[in-house]
């Protein structure tokens, strides 16, 4: 699951609440402006389904796992047929599992599933949640519920969808089995169907990296850069390649000193993550 890998973690959109309150803490969030955004969702007397997602949100930005999991599990209370609000808890969930201890975090691993399989079924064509169940089963060991024949079946289901995230998640599933080969095809498929989506290149340019094919994988953010000039992603991106390849690291500090400098949105890396990887390349 991306959330659960590098977690990437992609933002749905979700029924406005009422009131200027709810629109005022919405884009804040979307700035990133998570705790100022917070501030306004606490001031909030009687918060509906739409406050607590959104304040659970903001605490899962900021790492703050078990509130934002307090959170939506009210929102999920307050909309239990919402099925953006289970995808965010079961994200929740996800992250809990990873951070918390080997006698924690099966109990939470099963909690994500079972809420990315309701997120799932609540609504089938969302695609974010389908995504996030795939790489579940992917990446989850077969006692948590995870598992390749799963995964596959899920990844058919989002091809009906997105023609390009199938081809994205085939390349997973080969990858993961291994079929190298086979990966670098459906990866380089992704792209002919949506040539326009930055994202697809920098999959491909971390793929091709892993197989010490850099100069290629170079060439690929390359070409991310020119569909999508200044785009957060593809800085953070080439800084992420460089500084774990060990590579032009007075670049990757430019880099990531420019993408601290830039406006991003809760799909972006967070700066946090920007910082970390400063640091690493000044103690290299």
């Amino acid at each position: 699951m991306k959330v659960l890998a590098l977690f990437l973690v992609g933002v749905t959109g979700v029924a406005l609440a009422g009131g200027p309150d709810i629109t005022e803490a919405r884009k804040l969030y979307n700035l990133t402006e998570f705790e100022q955004s917070l501030k306004v969702l606490h001031a909030i007397p009687n918060k509906d389904g739409a406050a607590w997602e959104l304040t659970g949100r903001n605490y899962y930005m900021q790492a703050e796992y078990k509130k934002a999991t307090e959170a939506l599990e009210k929102a999920v209370v307050a909309d239990p047929e919402n099925s953006d609000y289970a995808l965010w808890l079961a994200r929740a969930f996800g992250r809990r599992a990873e951070t918390s201890s080997p006698f924690t975090a099966p109990g939470l691993a099963s909690k994500a599933r079972q809420y990315f399989e309701k997120a799932a079924k609540l609504n089938p064509r969302n695609l974010e949640a389908l995504t996030d169940l795939f790489e579940y089963y992917l990446e989850a060991p077969g006692f948590l519920g995870g598992g390749f024949d799963k995964a596959q079946a899920a990844a058919a289901r989002i091809a009906e969808i997105d023609p390009a995230e199938g081809h994205w998640s085939q390349a997973k599933l080969a990858e993961k089995r291994k079929e190298y080969g086979n990966a670098e095809e459906q990866l380089r498929r992704a792209i002919e169907v949506s040539p326009h989506q930055v994202g697809r290149f920098i999959d491909l340019a971390h793929f091709l990296a892993k197989q010490g094919r850099l100069q290629e994988a170079d060439q690929s953010l390359a070409r991310a850069e020119k569909v999508a000039p200044g785009s957060p992603k593809v800085v953070f991106a080439k800084a992420d390649l460089y500084i774990k390849q060990g590579q032009n690291l007075e670049l990757a500090k430019d880099l990531l000193k420019r993408y601290m400098s830039m406006t991003l949105s809760p799909d972006d890396p967070p700066k946090s993550q920007a910082e970390k990887l400063l640091r690493q390349v000044r103690g290299s």
